[in-house]
C-alpha cells in the first residue's frame, strides 16, 4: 500500500505544478486520513516559502528534476517536524524510506542527514522564519497599491486559520447564544473549533448557511426588505448571497455558468427552504445579452475573479495565482460590467463585488467603469448598514463609500476574507 506521506507529496506537487486547488484533490483520501492530510498540506502551504528556504539551505545543489518528489517529501517532513506533534523518529524513518522507494538510496541518505538536524535546531529555525516574507515573489505584484505596512499585515494574516462563519435567517443574537459563538457587527455568527457542519444545531432545519463575514456584506447593503423586487444574482453558486436575497423576500434569478455548481446551489436552497428561486445554467455574458431589457430592479454581480482574497482559507492561492490571473479576470469583469446596464431598470441598483485582494479587480475597476458610464453613480455605503450589532474595529468603508475588507481586519476575531464591494445606481 502506498505511504500516506507519498500521497501527500504527490498532492502538493499537483497543487504547485498543475495549479489544482487542494479541495479538488481531497476525495482521494479516506475520512480517517483526511484530518492528518488537511493539517499537513495546509500547514505546509501557509509556510511554504520559508520551508523551501530552510530545505534549500541544507542542500549543496538542487535535487534533480526527475526526482522532485523527494523535494516535496522533504518539505512536508520539515513542516511536520516544526509545526505538528508527530514523533520525530516516525516522520524521519517514513520519509527516508519513501524517498528511497520513489527515487534512490543516495537521496534517501541525504534526507536522513538533513531531517535528523531539524529537531535540535527547531527553535532557531522558527526564529529565522520571522525574517522571511511568507508571500511568494510571484504573488507580490498582486498587492500593487497597498502600503508596505499593509503588505506586511496581509502577509502575516496567512498564519491565522479562518474560523467558521454562519449567516442565519433571523434572530442572530439568539443563535449566537445558542451556539456559544461570537456575534460580529454585521450579524455573522462566528464559531471557533466547530464540529462537523452537519452536527451543528440548525443545519438540518435550514436555519443558517456557511458564509464568510465579508461575503455577506454585498447583500447586506441592499437593506433587509427586498419584497417584490426582481434581482439578478450573477455568478451565483454556491448560493450564500442567493440565500440572503431570498431571505429578504426578493424574486431571485440565480445565474451561473456551471450546471454542477448550480445543482449544489439548488440543494442548498432546498435545505434552507427557499424553493421559489429561478436558476439558469448559462454564461453571465450570454444572460446579459439575451435577457429582456430594463427587467431587474437590482443586479448583484459577484464577479469571477482571481479569488486572491480567500488565501486564508485556500493558502495554495498564494502559489498558483499571480498578476496575470488578475489581468485576465479584470478583463472579464469589465465585459460583464459594461453589459449590466442593459437588464437594469432606470434607478435600479448594481452591486459589484469580488473576493479579490487586487485593486485592479476592485477600486480601479469601478473607477474606470464610472469614467466610461455616465449613466451610473456611486451610492456610498453607510456604516450602520454593516454595523447592526456594534462597530467594526477597522474602517471597512473607503473614502469613496465602497467597502474594502482585508484579511487582517477584525484580527482579534481571526480576520476575514478580502472583498471589494461597491453599490451603484443607474440614473438614466
Amino acid at each position: 500500500m502506498q505511504s500516506l506521506r507519498i500521497k501527500a507529496a504527490q498532492t502538493l506537487q499537483s497543487i504547485l505544478e498543475n495549479k489544482i486547488f487542494f479541495g479538488e484533490l481531497k476525495k482521494q483520501f479516506s475520512e480517517k486520513d483526511l484530518p492528518f492530510i488537511n493539517m499537513l498540506i495546509l500547514t505546509t502551504l501557509r509556510h511554504y516559502t520559508m520551508l523551501q528556504a530552510v530545505t534549500n539551505s541544507f542542500l549543496r545543489k538542487k535535487i534533480p528534476h526527475k526526482h522532485r518528489i523527494a523535494e516535496y517529501l522533504l518539505i512536508l517532513s520539515v513542516s511536520e517536524l516544526l509545526f505538528m506533534k508527530t514523533a520525530p523518529y516516525a516522520v524521519i524513518d517514513d520519509t527516508v524510506n519513501n524517498i528511497r522507494q520513489t527515487t534512490d538510496r543516495f537521496l534517501g541518505g541525504l534526507a536522513n542527514a538533513i531531517l535528523r538536524k531539524i529537531p535540535s535546531r527547531k527553535e532557531n529555525l522558527l526564529k529565522n522564519f520571522e525574517k522571511i516574507n511568507p508571500l511568494p515573489a510571484d504573488f507580490l505584484p498582486v498587492l500593487d497599491g497597498y502600503t508596505e505596512h499593509e503588505k506586511k499585515q496581509i502577509a502575516q494574516s496567512i498564519f491565522c486559520p479562518p474560523p467558521l462563519d454562519l449567516t442565519v435567517k433571523k434572530n442572530a443574537k439568539e443563535w449566537a447564544n445558542k451556539l456559544n459563538a461570537d456575534l460580529l457587527p454585521n450579524g455573522t455568527i462566528r464559531l471557533f473549533d466547530a464540529p462537523k457542519v452537519q452536527q451543528i444545531e440548525g443545519f438540518s432545519s435550514g436555519d443558517w448557511w456557511i458564509q464568510d463575514a465579508a461575503a455577506s456584506l454585498p447583500v447586506q447593503i441592499l437593506g433587509n426588505d427586498l419584497r417584490g423586487l426582481k434581482v439578478a444574482d450573477l455568478c451565483a453558486a454556491p448560493g450564500g448571497k442567493t440565500a440572503q436575497l431570498a431571505a429578504r423576500g426578493a424574486e431571485v434569478t440565480a445565474v451561473d455558468i456551471s450546471a454542477d455548481r448550480l445543482k449544489t446551489l439548488q440543494e442548498n436552497m432546498h435545505r434552507l427552504g427557499f424553493d421559489n428561486i429561478k436558476t439558469l445554467a448559462v454564461d453571465a455574458l450570454d444572460f446579459l445579452n439575451n435577457s429582456p431589457e430594463a427587467f431587474f430592479d437590482i443586479v448583484l454581480l459577484d464577479a469571477p475573479c482571481s479569488a486572491t482574497g480567500t488565501f486564508r482559507r485556500h493558502p495554495e492561492i498564494l502559489h498558483i495565482k499571480n498578476r496575470q490571473d488578475v489581468v485576465q479576470q479584470a478583463a472579464l469583469q469589465k465585459q460583464l460590467l459594461d453589459k449590466c446596464h442593459r437588464i437594469l431598470k432606470s434607478d435600479g441598483i448594481l452591486v459589484y463585488s469580488t473576493c479579490s485582494i487586487a485593486k485592479a479587480e476592485g477600486e480601479l475597476q469601478i473607477s474606470d467603469f464610472l469614467r466610461e458610464h455616465k449613466n451610473f453613480r456611486r451610492i456610498p455605503v453607510a456604516s450602520e448598514e454593516i454595523s447592526v450589532f456594534g462597530s467594526w474595529p477597522d474602517n471597512l468603508i473607503t473614502t469613496d463609500g465602497a467597502i474594502r475588507t482585508l484579511p487582517f481586519f477584525a484580527s482579534e476575531k481571526n480576520g476575514m476574507d478580502a472583498f471589494f464591494i461597491c453599490k451603484l445606481k443607474r440614473i438614466i
